[in-house]
């Protein structure tokens, strides 16, 4: 079932789902199931797994000289969808990415979810490389996500990347992008961020599924923001609990995001490593009560892997 075909039965029905990581090259998938197998007593409709681009490491050579590699650190999206499928009987919903892969590559992968009966995608534009300064698109790839979009949504009507395909399969793919209710770092402002994510929208996205946020007020003011601005598909908040010190700068500056003045403080007052998560974790929690009992269409919580952490919040607002 497509994503917005939930929301659309909710019946006032606040949803929960999850994102995951693929494991590192070489490990198990053991590690999914590992982290899902206690998650999925909360019956989440759909899990997200992310994609992840290509980057360089230099290997040195007998020579002496060093040569640049590329490696993909955790492959195996679609692989995942699948097995997620089978093994639990949810939608699994594939990050695709514009980084690292070709307009075919892309096209590729598509096809291989509509066989797989995968019928969700999230289009996102990636993430730069560690090595580079600014996000550089793969020959004949994406440049944005509005591109990948675009790509998407000719697909759902049969047109293929070769022009010589007719009456070509037309995949049923429904479309998720991100949103940023404090706007996306690269953008100059709101209101220009809002102007793009509308164009995504008229491309053929079909929801979006906004970047993490600790204060609850810029969730809703982005909402307005994007009614206002004609903008009238499903707006799922994207939640992860803050469970280190060190993530009170990283956070910030990694993301672009605001730490409210009042939670700051109490993470500041914390004496411990444990201390520091608990104020995280109740956190989260009046944040995800906050946002249900305001009717969200879905609780979507970035896991990265700490389950423990997320079966403590979700326990507490279901």
């Amino acid at each position: 079932m497509k994503v917005t075909e939930y929301f659309e039965k909710a019946n006032g029905q606040t949803y929960i789902s999850f994102e995951i990581l693929p494991p590192l090259k070489g490990g198990k998938m053991k590690a999914i199931f590992d982290v899902l197998d206690p998650l999925m007593e909360f019956k989440p409709p759909f899990i997200d797994v992310t994609y992840h681009r290509e980057d360089f490491i230099y290997k040195k050579k007998e020579s002496g000289y060093y040569e640049k590699t590329a490696i993909r650190k955790r492959p195996g999206t679609v692989g995942i969808c699948a097995a997620i499928m089978h093994r639990y009987g949810v939608d699994a919903v594939p990050h695709l990415i514009c980084g690292g892969f070709s307009k075919e590559d892309t096209e590729n992968a598509l096809i291989d979810l509509h066989f797989l009966n995968v019928n969700n995608v999230l289009a996102l534009r990636g993430d730069a490389r560690k090595m580079d300064g600014k996000f550089i698109p793969e020959p004949n790839g994406n440049n944005y996500a509005i591109d990948l979009v675009k790509q998407m949504a000719d697909m759902n009507t049969g047109k293929y990347l070769d022009g010589n395909i007719v009456d070509g399969e037309k995949t049923d793919f429904c479309i998720g992008i991100a949103g940023y209710p404090e706007k996306h770092f690269e953008s100059p402002n709101i209101n220009m961020d809002l102007e793009w994510t509308k164009k995504k929208i008229e491309a053929g996205a079909d929801y979006i599924v906004t970047q993490m946020f600790f204060d609850n007020d810029k969730y809703f003011e982005y909402v307005d923001l994007c009614r206002a601005n004609g903008i009238n598909v499903p707006i799922v908040p994207g939640l992860k609990p803050l469970t280190k010190q060190y993530q009170l700068n990283s956070i910030p500056r990694l993301f672009h995001v605001n730490m409210p003045e009042a939670f700051a403080k109490e993470l500041s007052k914390a004496d411990s490593r444990e201390a520091v998560k608990q104020v995280g974790i109740e956190w989260c929690i009046q944040q995800s009560k906050e946002l249900k009992a305001k009717g969200v269409p879905c609780l979507h919580y970035y896991t990265m892997g700490d389950t423990k952490t997320i079966r403590k919040i979700v326990e507490s607002v279901y």
